[in-house]
């Protein structure tokens, strides 16, 4: 009998450190769900390119100068396109720049400037937002040998 009432179950350290590592699992599990959530709340942006074409420019067809797409936004929110950048390159361009949630069918046309682009080529089309984050990308190839 003597010896069981001298044991003790877990000294005042061991507790407290359990108490603690307790209270940090529960915490990370907390802020992982909550960010989770904020995630949901803020909405996502995210272009995709259905279609492209490469057009030449003037009636004979001999300077090959922009690129048009054709987008839909399969985000949650409103896309405004702040830039356009081919093969790392910033591009003028025209047409649709805000698309809002859901919205199919919008064109842009990028202009490739006085280089133009080359038969079987590919290009790597970038689409920016006005945060600096990419929305949209494709790498179609010009048609061609």
């Amino acid at each position: 009998m003597k010896l069981l009432r001298s044991k003790k179950a877990l000294s005042p350290v061991v507790a407290s450190i359990i108490l603690i590592a307790v209270t940090v699992a529960v915490s990370i599990a907390v802020a992982a769900w909550m960010g989770a959530l904020t995630i949901g709340f803020m909405g996502s942006s995210s272009i995709t390119i259905t279609d492209y074409s490469f057009l030449p420019v003037g009636s004979s067809g001999d300077t090959n100068n922009s690129i048009t797409i054709v987008m839909k936004n399969t985000g949650t929110k409103q896309v405004t396109i702040a830039n356009v950048k081919i093969n790392n390159a910033v591009k003028t361009f025209s047409g649709n720049t805000t698309i809002d949630a859901g919205a199919t069918g919008k064109t842009l046309t990028i202009y490739m400037g006085t280089v133009g682009w080359s038969n079987g080529n590919p290009y790597k089309i970038d689409l920016y937002d006005s945060s600096g984050s990419i929305v949209g990308s494709t790498q179609p190839t010009a048609p061609g040998t």
